[in-house]
C-alpha cells in the first residue's frame, strides 16, 4: 500500500511538474480570444453604437496589462478599432486561424527565452502579450512588458491585402509575403532583448544602435539567422549603406527613411536600414572581443544616456569610416546658415519699434516648406508677438518673411530651429534673432 501511495505521489508530482511547465505564465494570450468574440459581435451590426459598446465591453475592458500598454505605447483609440474591423473584413477571416493557434508556439517561445538565458545569465524576467492591434506595430514593448501586435505578426502568404489603401497595398504583401508567422520566436527574443537594455534616446544613431543590438543578440540567442531583409540588404551592399547613413545620421527629421517606415521611403527601396547599421556595429564589437559573454553583456547594457559610453563604442567598432566628430564637423560643414537680417543687423540695440517684419536671409535656398521657430534663452516673456500668418518664402526660398509686433525699448528674441531644411534635408544651422528696441 506504502509503494502504491508513493507511485502514486511521484505520478502526481510529475503530472504538476508538466502542467506548470505548460502553463507558461508568462505568455499572455487571452486578448486574440476576446477580439474575436469583440469582432463577431461588433461585425454582426451596423449600428455604430452598439460596436463601440462591443469593443469596449468584450475587448477593451477586458483587456490585460498588455493590451493596455500597447495601446499606450502606439495610441489606439476606439476610433481607429472599429475603422480598421469594418474596413478590411476579408484580412481579419484570412488571419484569424492562425492568430487562434497562438498557444502553439508557448513551448517554442520558453525555449527561446532560455537559448537567450544562455548567453545572457543577467536575464530579468518579462511577460510577453499577443494582442491585436490597429496595424502600428508587430512588436514592441514598454517597461518590462512585451507587446505583440498580432495583426502584424502572425500573418502569411495567405493574408490577403487587397483591401488596404493603394499607398499600403504593395508594403503589406511584401511583408506577408515574407512569412512573419514563421519569424515569431525570433520577433519575441528581439523585443525581450529591448526589455533588458537601458532607456533609448532618440536621435537616428542611438535608435539603430538599440534596434541593431537587439536583433544581433536574438540571432545570437537563437542560432538563426535574421529575418529582417535590412540585414542582408545592407551586407550585401555595406560601403553605400553606411556611406548614405554617415551623411545623414545627424539629420532631426528624416528618421523615417531609416526606421518603422516602407522601403519606398528611401532610395535603396528597404525598410529599417538603421537595423543593418547597429547590427553590423554589435557583430564587430562580438567579434573582436575575446569574452563573448562579457560582450553580449556590453551590448545588452549600453547606456544610451551616456554619450561618452556610446561614443567609445562605435569607435571601437570600428564601423565608421571616421571619429564620430569628424562625421559631425563634415555634416555641419555643409549645413544652411543664416547670413543676414533684411531690416537691421543682429544684435543690434536700437531697432525701431515700427518694424512690422523680419525677413531672413539664407545661405543657399531651402525647401520652401519647413519652418520652425521657438522662444530664444531668455524665454517666452522675450518673444515680439508673431502673425500666425503671412510665414513666407522668397520665390527664390533664399529669404523667409514673419510679421511682428514689436514695443519699444525691449529686449527680443526669437530661435530659428533645424526643422527648415534643402530639397537634400539638410538641416540649417539653428540662429537666434536677438535685438532691442530703442524709444520709437
Amino acid at each position: 500500500m506504502k509503494k502504491l501511495l508513493g507511485l502514486l505521489t511521484t505520478v502526481m508530482i510529475i503530472v504538476s511538474c508538466l502542467t506548470e511547465k505548460k502553463s507558461y505564465k508568462n505568455i499572455v494570450t487571452t486578448d486574440i480570444v476576446n477580439f474575436w468574440e469583440a469582432y463577431d459581435k461588433i461585425t454582426s451590426t451596423q449600428d455604430s453604437i452598439l460596436q463601440y459598446k462591443y469593443l469596449d465591453s468584450l475587448y477593451l475592458q477586458r483587456g490585460t496589462e498588455g493590451l493596455n500598454a500597447i495601446r499606450q505605447v502606439r495610441n489606439y483609440t476606439p476610433e481607429d478599432y472599429i475603422r480598421v474591423i469594418n474596413s478590411y473584413p476579408k484580412f481579419w477571416e484570412s488571419i484569424r486561424e492562425n492568430t487562434l493557434k497562438i498557444d502553439q508556439f508557448s513551448s517554442e517561445l520558453q525555449d527561446g527565452i532560455e537559448k537567450f538565458r544562455e548567453i545572457y545569465p543577467e536575464l530579468k524576467s518579462a511577460n510577453i502579450y499577443f494582442t491585436i492591434g490597429a496595424f502600428r506595430t508587430g512588436g514592441t514593448t514598454l517597461d518590462s512588458l512585451v507587446l505583440i501586435g498580432s495583426e502584424l505578426a502572425l500573418t502569411d502568404k495567405s493574408s490577403i491585402s487587397t483591401e488596404f489603401p493603394e499607398e499600403e497595398r504593395e508594403d503589406r504583401r511584401t511583408f506577408f509575403d515574407s512569412n512573419p508567422i514563421e519569424n515569431l520566436i525570433l520577433l519575441n527574443i528581439h523585443e525581450y532583448v529591448h526589455t533588458q537594455q537601458k532607456p533609448m534616446v532618440h536621435n537616428l544613431l542611438s535608435l539603430a544602435i538599440y534596434e541593431g543590438v537587439a536583433e544581433f543578440v536574438s540571432v545570437k540567442a537563437m542560432g538563426v539567422p535574421s529575418a529582417a531583409p535590412a540585414i542582408e540588404y545592407g551586407k550585401k551592399n555595406a560601403d553605400k549603406v553606411r556611406e548614405k547613413f554617415e551623411k545623414e545620421m545627424f539629420y532631426p527629421n528624416n528618421r523615417f527613411k531609416w526606421l518603422w517606415d516602407s522601403g519606398s521611403s528611401n532610395e535603396f527601396g528597404v525598410r529599417d536600414l538603421a537595423y543593418y547599421i547597429g547590427y553590423q556595429m554589435a557583430e564587430n564589437y562580438y567579434e573582436k572581443s575575446e569574452n563573448k559573454k562579457e560582450a553580449i553583456k556590453k551590448l545588452i547594457e549600453l547606456d544610451f544616456e551616456n554619450e561618452s559610453e556610446i561614443e567609445e563604442f562605435v569607435q571601437s567598432t570600428g564601423f565608421f569610416s571616421s571619429s564620430i566628430e569628424e562625421l559631425y564637423q563634415k555634416f555641419d560643414d555643409k549645413r544652411p546658415s543664416v547670413i543676414g537680417i533684411k531690416q537691421f543687423k543682429n544684435n543690434s540695440n536700437n531697432v525701431s519699434s515700427r518694424i512690422n517684419q523680419i525677413t531672413v536671409e539664407f545661405s543657399e535656398p531651402l525647401n520652401g516648406i519647413n519652418t520652425g521657430l521657438d522662444v530664444g534663452p531668455l524665454g517666452k516673456d522675450y518673444l515680439p508677438k508673431i502673425s500666425p500668418n503671412n510665414r513666407v518664402f522668397s520665390e527664390d526660398n533664399k529669404t523667409w518673411t514673419i510679421n511682428v509686433e514689436l514695443e519699444p525699448n525691449k529686449h527680443y528674441q526669437i530661435q530659428l530651429e533645424n526643422n527648415f531644411r534643402t530639397n537634400d534635408w539638410i538641416p540649417l544651422k539653428p540662429f537666434l534673432i536677438e535685438f532691442k528696441t530703442g524709444n520709437k
